[in-house]
């Protein structure tokens, strides 16, 4: 594996932890989970992909992340040595969200042609 891969497989690690565990936002309910992070080869830059599961209003959560960056940054400098502690954004990853809804469609479909 190579070394920026590595790096970003160590963030989403660290990042994971941090918010399921550190971040005390009360905003920040549910089941979150990073699914993927992607960091520009200047290491200035970081995308953080979380998927958030629950009855909860995933913008209000998406916002809370994005109030509590400055403290994640520093947890996340604290867990990960880097050359540069990027500025971090969060993007909403409804991909398994999308998924389950398809396999529920799908589900559906197979179901009314056995009949």
């Amino acid at each position: 594996m190579q070394r920026h891969e590595r790096l970003q497989q160590d963030v989403k690690i660290a990042l994971s932890d941090i918010i399921r565990n550190d971040v005390k936002e009360p905003s920040v309910t549910g089941l979150i989970s990073v699914t993927d992070v992607k960091i520009t080869p200047d290491q200035k830059y970081a995308k953080v992909y979380v998927s958030i599961f629950g009855k909860c209003n995933k913008n209000k959560v998406l916002e809370a992340l994005k109030k509590a960056t400055g403290f994640i940054k520093m947890e996340l400098g604290k867990r990960v040595r880097m050359k540069n502690m990027p500025a971090i954004t969060f993007e909403l990853d409804d991909s398994m969200e999308y998924g389950a809804h398809m396999d529920k469609v799908i589900k559906e479909v197979m179901d009314r042609d056995n009949k």
